[in-house]
């Protein structure tokens, strides 16, 4: 038999073999693949610009509590944490939404989570800042009543011009100057008017959970010290004098500290005649507990007791106290009358 015959068959070694046919549709099989991808790949797009605003708005005001009111990541201003880049890329791919000006409907999506963001970041900083107004007032209130107790026991020894009082951001300050009554010259060993007005203050700051910082300043006179190096090591150890009279009348070692200030604090203008003696001082500052953020608003919670001034003691404050109240009384009936004679 020919090669050429048997309808395309042609024997080797004895069998009959078909001849192999070319697949031309194999193609497909790519095609589908390429669609599969390009489905997938619009899917992702579509769920990246799909954007929850509740969800947005609820992690920024927590976020906000750590990164304060004031952060560029909340405010609308470009900064790392505020998605810009993010977006911007989001925006270039889905350019094609609104075919007529090539402009994304992402820009008004991220226009509007902004405006959420500031808003619930305004709400946080509002909400914080009451929340540590009202923790200044009743700490100031709590400092005053202290205060009152402190000069109740030294009135009661006749002592109570002895001692200034103010209330700062570290907490109630009172001051007492040294002079010659608690410490001699030069000396930083307590005489017995100085036991006297120390007497008087530990009875009240040993019942409180406080932590006491013992301060002891110099004044400015540039006289050489006979018993110590320089002023610093004089105003350590009237400080470290009183910390240690205090530990043996019972107050707790951990809660005291002793600072010396030599004369870099003065208390009045060293061109004040009267600064030679006030500020050679001891100040016994009962620190408050509050946050760094809640102790800088002590001073304006405080009012005119942020002032240097002399001790007021329950009986006066009850009588102003009263006072105040009957002045407000008599105003709301004033206002209330002259509302209904309008009406």
């Amino acid at each position: 038999m020919s090669a050429a015959g048997g309808g395309g068959r042609r024997k080797k070694g004895g069998h009959e073999e078909h001849e192999e046919h070319v697949n031309h549709e194999r193609w497909l099989v790519s095609y589908a693949d390429m669609l599969t991808l390009l489905f997938v790949l619009f899917v992702v797009l579509f769920s990246m610009s799909d954007v929850n605003k509740k969800k947005f708005a609820e992690l920024a005001s927590g976020l906000s509590a750590g990164f304060g009111a004031d952060s560029a990541a909340f405010s609308g201003q470009s900064a790392p944490l505020d998605g810009s880049a993010n977006t911007a890329q989001i925006v270039q791919i889905d350019a094609g939404s609104n075919p007529g000006d090539g402009s994304s409907g992402t820009v008004g999506m991220k226009s509007e989570a902004q405006e959420a963001v500031k808003r619930a970041v305004l709400a946080e900083s509002r909400k914080t800042a009451s929340k540590n107004a009202q923790a200044a007032t009743a700490e100031a209130e709590n400092l005053k009543a202290i205060e009152n107790k402190i000069a109740d026991a030294l009135d009661k020894q006749g002592l109570l011009d002895s001692a200034k009082f103010t209330i700062d951001q570290r907490g109630l300050v009172v001051t007492v100057v040294t002079n010659e009554v608690v410490f001699a010259g030069d000396r930083a060993d307590l005489r017995s008017g100085g036991r006297k007005i120390l007497n008087a203050i530990v009875p009240t700051i040993a019942k409180l959970s406080n932590n006491i910082e013992v301060d002891g300043n110099t004044n400015q006179l540039k006289s050489k010290t006979k018993y110590y190096p320089s002023g610093w090591e004089l105003s350590a150890a009237r400080a470290s004098t009183v910390v240690r009279y205090f530990t043996d009348h019972g107050i707790v070692k951990k809660r005291l500290s002793a600072v010396g200030f030599s004369d870099t604090k003065p208390l009045i203008d060293p061109s004040d005649p009267r600064s030679i003696t006030m500020n050679r001082r001891v100040d016994v500052v009962v620190l408050t507990q509050l946050t760094a953020d809640q102790a800088a608003l002590l001073p304006a919670a405080a009012g005119s007791d942020a002032k240097l001034h002399t001790g007021q003691t329950s009986a006066e404050a009850t009588a102003e106290s009263s006072t105040s109240t009957t002045s407000s009384t008599s105003t709301t009936t004033t206002d209330s009358s002259t509302s209904t004679t309008h009406e």
